[in-house]
């Protein structure tokens, strides 16, 4: 089968498209014939070596995190599923880049049916991180003011919904490209946070600030002053300073794949609440490019990557 792996750490190009033996599922695994993977930020700093403490792996190492697909084989032990179920699901061990990959059964539920399956693949990393992130860090509630800072990313487009879906009213930063897809995807106010600063835009401090993107100490801590009096900062890219004796709170948090979160999200997905938006599919043999596109600011959303 083909596989899209690294041999070593280093630029995209350390990404090759090469012919590998098409793995067995062993005791409580199953095989799946990949619809789709999707493409992390994350995947840049694993292809890196940026990861290697809390992320370690085996090189050679087959790329993607995410899978959507088919089961075709069973391995012994496993009951729950059958052969020619479609399911969806976060692989930890990795290997999804490819057109087959093994996963153990009690960390896949059933895909979405009123999606394509290959746009499922956008939904375990990206959604499970959203999901946390809102319900379990931040407790969202009706009525609170939401700041999601970096909604034009797969995880800020899940983020924008779910805190919708909860009554939240939601203001999202986005940059020109993305704030229409922002707005479509619930989000009450939209910032440019190309032309303007937050600080000038906001017409008072929120309840809730959802963090999804990379800042500097300065950036972070000017961020984390918008947040009302015993108001919560979340961020999903490191913690955020918040000065002594404020009553200010902040987590920093790293999701954790959790089938129970991930099936209520393929619910709301299949009942209508929530949306997939895919920005681009790509052909599986240009991860490399994706890569690149991503260093350079190119992408935005979720790209899924089809076998």
């Amino acid at each position: 089968m083909r596989a899209m792996r690294i041999h070593r750490y280093g630029a995209a190009s350390v990404i090759r498209e090469e012919e590998v033996p098409r793995p067995a599922p062993g005791r409580g695994d199953v095989l799946i014939q990949v619809a789709a993977t999707s493409f992390n930020p994350s995947d840049i700093g694993l292809r890196r070596g940026l990861l290697r403490t809390v992320l370690p792996v085996n090189l050679p190492y087959t790329l993607g995190g995410d899978v959507a697909g088919t089961i075709v084989a069973l391995g012994d032990d496993v009951h729950a599923l059958n052969v020619g179920d479609r399911v969806v699901g976060r692989v930890d061990t990795g290997g999804a880049a490819a057109e087959y990959v093994t996963a153990a059964a009690g960390l896949l539920v059933a895909a979405p049916t009123a999606i394509p399956i290959a746009h499922a693949a956008a939904i375990p990393i990206a959604g499970l991180t959203a999901w946390q992130a809102v319900f379990e860090h931040a407790g969202v509630t009706t009525g609170q003011r939401v700041l999601v800072n970096g909604a034009g990313g797969g995880v800020g487009g899940f983020a924008v919904q779910l805190a919708k879906h909860v009554g939240a009213h939601v203001i999202a930063t986005a940059s020109p490209r993305s704030t229409d897809v922002v707005r479509q995807l619930g989000a009450d106010e939209t910032v440019d946070y190309t032309a303007v600063r937050l600080a000038d835009a906001l017409d008072g401090p929120v309840d809730v600030i959802l963090n999804l993107v990379a800042l500097g100490e300065r950036s972070a801590s000017a961020l984390t002053s918008l947040v009302r009096p015993g108001g919560i900062v979340v961020s999903a890219t490191g913690a955020p300073p918040v000065a002594a004796g404020s009553s200010v709170a902040a987590v920093s948090f790293v999701a954790r794949n959790d089938t129970g979160h991930l099936a209520a999200l393929v619910k709301l997905v299949d009942a209508g609440a929530a949306r997939v938006d895919i920005a681009s599919t790509r052909p599986l043999a240009e991860l490399a490019s994706v890569h690149l596109d991503a260093e350079a600011g190119r992408l935005r959303g979720k790209t899924i990557l089809v076998p």
